[in-house]
């Protein structure tokens, strides 16, 4: 995050804010993260030999039923070291046949919960996730090795190993960790688990990890060095008013899925300098989806992670050898210390937010049109906030450029700096420096009844 030269008029009311600090609990807790677990992890996964989510549940040593009994055990020896703040369940469901799911049959999520410690923020949920089912093709062959190494056990592992780090440790804010069901067949988990947030209430931020295995490719290829980091852009299902005032306002590339990543990258180039997070904007890979879509479809900020480089010969594919050359979904191909990184990066970046406040609420331009002055006006964080940040950056700028220290005033007014040459945000600070997510204001409502805008 870069802090610019303010106009010096400006420095009058607002000084540029500066860069935050290094958190030594964050630099603990990325040291804590382990690829050799990780490694142990995902071979145990790949042990089941199918993870399909039709696939037994009776056999104490392969199927879906003992993929899912071993991670919930898994995350019942993390709790251990919660204090009693952490609690694991399966989330059951039976969803309704379809063309993957030809009968009822009852799945489940494994999810770990580290309960918030302030009551006034433990609403807010920060939930990471991969899936834990596998499939070969064809998608209806529940039997055959589907050893799914990469696509998912790579993202399962980073949640897992998210528990074990992070539930040593203890937050304002809750987080929740799970393993995914039937991703496979039509991401029914992450369908179902976001509608239980739905219903609760939460105030919900999503990690995605699907396919971070970091692919070890043929001589030759791209290094997988880097993580992608997708997110979604205005909601196909917004109102007419949403649609109105983002038109007026902006925010095309300012979703709330959108400003996750840039918090991603933000958190990324401050713990993790040598291992780029990469925004892409795009919903996901080209024509392809995950469990992060559910999320973003319930009007929660969603991200998913992926390896940059991706081999898709390997994915869904017969364990088979030809010519020599082993094909399949296999642990040989996935890089323990690639998946060791996109951890600490998920890690991290659940930990800055859970400890910092909530978001600012209800931010909004003040400022009429046909002036060159920008007012910005917000409600307090409803817990812990200390200061707030105004963020700004040109309007093609694709990062947040510039920061200015607001102090605890909730507003902003600057006549150097216009509304219709920037892109302003505000975010809530804690006394220990952690940020918020950026809120995007929205532009001045017209009473009811007003005619719409002269145009000139």
């Amino acid at each position: 995050m870069l802090v610019s030269m303010i106009p010096i008029l400006l420095l009058a009311a607002f000084a540029t804010s500066p860069a935050p600090a290094v958190d030594p609990e964050m630099v603990s807790i990325a040291k804590d993260v382990s690829a050799d677990r990780i490694s142990a992890t995902i071979q145990k996964l790949v042990s089941f030999h199918t993870r399909h989510s039709l696939s037994a549940t009776d056999d104490p040593t392969q199927g879906i039923g003992a993929a899912r009994n071993w991670i919930k055990q898994e995350m019942e020896s993390y709790a251990k070291d919660a204090g009693g703040r952490m609690t694991v369940d399966f989330d059951k469901f039976t969803p309704a046949p379809n063309a993957r799911v030809p009968k009822p049959v009852e799945i489940m999520n494994v999810v770990a919960t580290l309960k918030g410690s302030d009551p006034a923020a433990a609403n807010r949920v920060y939930i990471v996730g991969g899936h834990y089912d596998s499939i070969c093709s064809p998608i209806s062959d529940v039997t055959c090795e589907a050893p799914g190494a990469n696509d998912d056990a790579s993202g399962t592992a980073v949640a897992l190993e998210c528990a074990r780090v992070l539930s040593k440790h203890n937050f304002p804010a809750t987080i929740i960790f799970i393993a995914f069901v039937a991703e496979e067949q039509g991401l029914l988990g992450s369908k179902n688990f976001a509608e239980v947030a739905k219903k609760a209430g939460w105030k919900v931020t999503m990690l995605n990890n699907d396919i971070v295995g970091g692919n070890k490719g043929a001589p030759g290829t791209p290094p997988n060095d880097w993580v992608r980091v997708f997110s979604q852009g205005p909601d196909i299902k917004e109102t007419e008013a949403e649609n109105r005032a983002r038109q007026s306002g902006g925010g095309e590339v300012d979703t709330p899925s959108r400003q996750l990543a840039r918090y991603v990258e933000d958190v990324q180039e401050m713990y993790l300098p040598g291992f780029p997070a990469k925004m892409i904007w795009r919903k996901d890979r080209f024509g392809r989806g995950g469990d992060h879509s559910s999320f973003a479809e319930a009007g929660f900020a969603a991200v998913r992670f992926c390896e940059a480089i991706e081999d898709f010969t390997r994915q869904h594919a017969k364990v088979v050898e030809e010519n020599g050359v082993r094909k399949g979904d296999l642990f040989e191909f996935v890089n323990p210390e690639y998946v060791a990184n996109v951890a600490r990066l998920n890690a991290l970046t659940l930990a800055n937010l859970a400890a910092a406040p909530a978001p600012p609420e209800n931010a909004k331009y003040g400022t009429q049109r046909g002036e060159n002055s920008t007012i910005i006006t917000w409600e307090a964080s409803p817990d812990n906030a200390a200061s707030y940040e105004i963020v700004w950056r040109d309007t093609t700028a694709p990062r947040w450029e510039h920061i200015i220290d607001a102090g605890k005033e909730l507003k902003f007014r600057s006549t150097e700096l216009s509304k219709d040459n920037y892109f302003f945000g505000v975010r809530a600070v804690d006394a220990k420096g952690h940020r918020s997510l950026v809120i995007f204001p929205k532009p001045p409502a017209r009473p009811p009844g007003a005619p719409p805008p002269v145009t000139e």
